[in-house]
């Protein structure tokens, strides 16, 4: 089964065809980084009338790169939420366009959802249970899939999540937007013990997540620096700063692993490309017997792939979307169906 996948739930464009839920046959995403750089983050009316631009000639990449052609296609999924609503709309209008024009199967899936299925682009079909950590610039999350096809949320942040952490720690910097790639780099040749930055809430006995004190911790650290004239070296903050956020992901995700007898993590979400993140976690994996599941950079930021490979599991089980849903920026996670 060939699946359309469309996602807009924030600032990337991106539009894919995928064969059987595992394929990968294009795999297109706009970014939108020069639109929102000035801002130093994603400005939502921006990122909105960015879709709006972009989207009929992603869709139509996509199927060029795909050899293919709407004849092809046996489904369109769509992410219907969690996200920027205004972005979202965009999506959702496009991909019912589609199903409604070519009287193809409709689904509307989860973002978050999405990222989980982002796995099996790469290591095959999803083997439950598994727990996947997504973290990204708008949700930081710990998401358990148990052995009957489950999604339960069992960890998130309370407040920022950490790709925003990762953004604002930047600009103050005066690094560029996006942040995270920027502070992973520059940490790279720094010294990661240099300042001891709070871990917050890594032993407070729950799965969840606080990143807004660190953020004011290194704020307040480069203020004080900067009043006693005191030497900054940036890269040591870059690398101190990372170092507390991969602590705290990594001991709650190998916690989370242990509390529910769970073998498989998976790590995805735009922040997943962090070089320390992925060498921490696949440290502690292998420290504690656990099997990773790391895909490449490519399918852990926002893309289609992940969202056509979502929608075909949902389609493949006898699911399908009215033609009448609409974005749901606050849209729960949901079980499979069967």
């Amino acid at each position: 089964m060939l699946v359309l996948g469309i996602e807009t739930s924030c600032d990337e464009t991106a539009v894919a065809l995928v064969e059987d839920g595992t394929t990968v046959r294009s795999n297109v995403i706009g970014t939108q980084f020069e639109h929102h750089r000035p801002f130093g983050g994603v400005v939502p009316e921006i990122a909105a009338r960015a879709h709006l631009d972009m989207m009929l000639p992603a869709i139509d990449r996509a199927f060029v790169e795909a050899g293919a052609t709407y004849a092809d296609v046996e489904g369109v999924a769509v992410t219907a939420g969690p996200g920027l609503v205004g972005a979202l709309l965009v999506g959702v209008a496009a991909a019912k366009s589609i199903a409604l024009a070519h009287d193809l199967p409709f689904i509307g899936v989860n973002h978050l959802e999405g990222h989980v299925c982002a796995t099996q682009l790469e290591f095959g079909h999803l083997e439950p249970p598994m727990i996947s950590l997504i973290v990204s610039g708008g949700h930081t999350s710990l998401v358990l899939l148990d052995a009957e096809g489950r999604f339960e949320t069992i960890g998130q942040t309370i407040d920022d999540a950490a790709g925003e952490a990762f953004d604002k720690i930047a600009r103050f910097m005066g690094l560029p937007f996006p942040g995270g790639p920027e502070i992973d780099k520059l940490g790279r040749t720094g010294d990661p013990t240099a300042i001891a930055f709070p871990r917050a809430m890594m032993n407070d006995g729950t799965l969840d997540f606080s990143m807004s004190g660190l953020k004011t911790a290194v704020i307040r650290e480069l203020r004080r620096r900067d009043a006693v004239d005191e030497e900054i070296v940036m890269p040591d903050v870059a690398a101190s700063f990372n170092e507390a956020i991969v602590d705290v992901l990594v001991t709650k995700t190998l916690r989370a692993a242990e509390a529910h007898d769970v073998g498989t993590i998976t790590l995805v979400g735009g922040v997943a490309a962090n070089s320390r993140l992925r060498e921490a976690m696949a440290d502690g994996c292998a420290r504690t017997d656990r099997r990773l599941l790391l895909p490449q950079p490519v399918l852990c930021t926002d893309n289609g792939a992940m969202i056509a490979a979502a929608g075909y599991n949902r389609l493949v089980a006898g699911e399908r979307s009215p033609l009448t849903i609409d974005a749901d920026p606050g849209l729960p996670l949901i079980p499979l169906a069967g």
